[in-house]
């Protein structure tokens, strides 16, 4: 279950409810005032490690030295040719 926060527009009290996501938000403060509303933030997510980027999971290290070593590839067999 979620941790919510809210915030009473009239004394300006600032509180936390554990509730589950179906239900309805909180309509009174610990006051007893009837004009709460639900404060939003951003998540608290860090990504620390490795595998979250396209480049981190490829074991060529990218995608250009493939190209390259088939154009290398490519001339030389157009040299053999000649």
């Amino acid at each position: 279950m979620p941790v919510y926060e809210y915030e009473c527009l009239e004394c300006g009290l600032h509180f936390e409810r554990l509730q589950h996501f179906n239900a309805p938000p909180i309509a009174e403060c610990p006051h007893g005032h009837r004009n709460v509303r639900r404060v939003f933030s951003p998540p608290a997510i860090v990504f620390k490690a490795p595998g979250f980027y396209v480049t981190d999971n490829r074991k060529d290290g990218g995608g250009t030295r493939k190209l390259d070593d088939d154009k290398e590839k490519t001339a030389e067999k157009n040299r053999a040719a000649e």
